[in-house]
């Protein structure tokens, strides 16, 4: 589905260049959900969005089922499948719940489909549906609501960055139920999650480890999880006020 061929990104800042993805090659097989770890600065969030299109490459190839993405905008990508979920959450003054599934199915949804998705992430739809997007909801309630439009769009390749961000513990629980259920459910979709919570990479398929920009490990939950027990790349999750 996915396939990296030695990819690396250069940012500059205070007058000079940082490479923060050095020479990264990797793959990620359909109908897997991933979780990506490692040290705070080690380039986990920056790969996921280059993967999406937010960030360019400054040198290799992105190959999604087949197609070379490399120079490809975040439109086009969106349009081949590929979804992205930010760490915290896009607030919309004036923009209800329902319409954010609507923009995010790319069709007329009615009330009760719009209410499906929002059934999915454990959400009354009946409180929701009309809701602005705003200051209003907390942060584990717009995080469940971002899941929905990825399910209401059907991606391919789902990403998340730091979903756990933010949020309280009540919600977080939450959280791991519906990509439970999102793993359980994954058919021709892939799922990516840049975590440092053990209770998201305890249900991954494979996990990977990514340090000073390239990837240190990579393998199956069994392989990967025990060896980074104890570490700061697999964490319990702490109680945060949403």
């Amino acid at each position: 589905m996915l396939e990296l061929k030695n990819v690396s990104f250069t940012a500059g800042g205070d007058g000079k260049d940082v490479e923060i993805i050095r020479d990264l090659s990797l793959n990620v097989a359909s109908n897997k959900f991933i979780v990506i770890t490692g040290p705070n600065g080690g380039g986990k969030s920056t790969l996921a969005k280059l993967i999406a299109g937010i960030e360019k490459n400054t040198a290799g190839q992105i190959i999604f089922d087949g197609t070379d993405i490399t120079d490809m905008s975040i439109t086009d990508r969106a349009k081949l499948g590929i979804g992205f979920a930010f760490q915290q959450p896009v607030r919309f003054k004036g923009l209800t719940v329902l319409d954010l599934l609507r923009i995010a199915a790319g069709k007329t949804l009615s009330v009760s489909e719009a209410c499906e998705y929002l059934s999915e992430v454990g959400l009354c739809a009946k409180d929701y549906i009309k809701r602005e997007v705003n200051a209003s909801l907390s942060g584990g309630e717009l995080k469940r609501i971002e899941i929905a439009t990825v399910l209401a769009r059907n991606v391919k390749l789902a990403l998340f960055d730091e979903p756990e961000a933010g949020i309280d513990l009540w919600s977080f629980n939450n959280l791991i139920r519906i990509f439970e259920k999102m793993r359980e459910a994954t058919k021709d979709r892939s799922i990516i999650v840049i975590s440092h919570q053990e209770r998201i990479l305890n249900i991954a398929d494979e996990i990977i480890v990514l340090a000073d920009g390239k990837v240190s490990a990579q393998g199956s939950k069994d392989e990967i999880l025990p060896t980074i027990i104890g570490t700061n790349y697999a964490q319990n999750p702490c109680v945060k006020m949403a």
